[in-house]
């Protein structure tokens, strides 16, 4: 993987744990020669990957649209600042730049950009990793939301194999680097450019 796409939260949420994880992940991206996409913010765990991946030498690309340049305004130490014309562009940008996904906790943005990328994979619009760094079991929930989703019918039991979920940064890189598409999805078209 040359790249990862990290959605994270813009704040940094009621635990040091989440923060740590954060800055322990950009640490390792930097370590691996792994370059970090992202939402472009300097605040919260968005600022916190960023922070270490950038001080560990790494490449990182920040991605935001225009409408929220004056809302959350970008980290200014990023390699790269791509400035896009709406959401739906940053998403499309964020998923061609990147070789796989990997969600930080976070909020409603968090959760909703996650989902669409394991969303393409289980359309076949992509076939690359997604993972949930299930820091201080923030994803608890959101998991047992998916089993039970699963359980009462409304997602394949394999579907729940197109992301992976671990506590430590390390493990979930090497659960992500082991990612093979599940044999069930049929690749489609690539995602029109937004």
């Amino acid at each position: 993987m040359k790249r990862i796409c990290v959605f994270a939260g813009s704040k940094a949420g009621g635990r040091p744990s989440y923060r740590e994880a954060a800055a322990e992940l950009g640490r390792l991206l930097a370590g691996r020669g792994i370059g970090l996409v992202y939402g472009a913010g300097r605040n919260g765990l968005m600022g916190a990957v960023a922070d270490a991946a950038l001080a560990g030498g790494g490449e990182v690309i920040g991605v935001i649209p225009d409408s929220l340049m004056d809302v959350e305004p970008p980290h200014e130490g990023v390699s790269e600042l791509r400035i896009v014309r709406s959401m739906h562009a940053r998403k499309a940008l964020m998923e061609r730049l990147s070789d796989g996904f990997i969600a930080l906790p976070g909020g409603l943005g968090t959760v909703e950009e996650t989902m669409e990328m394991i969303t393409w994979a289980q359309l076949g619009y992509h076939a690359k990793p997604v993972g949930l760094l299930n820091a201080g079991g923030y994803f608890e929930g959101l998991l047992a939301f998916l089993r039970h989703a699963s359980a009462e019918g409304f997602v394949q039991p394999e579907n729940l194999d197109l992301f992976s979920a671990e506590a430590d940064p390390a493990a979930l890189l090497g659960a992500m680097a082991r990612y093979a598409p599940p044999s069930h999805i049929r690749m489609r078209r690539e995602i029109e450019e937004g």
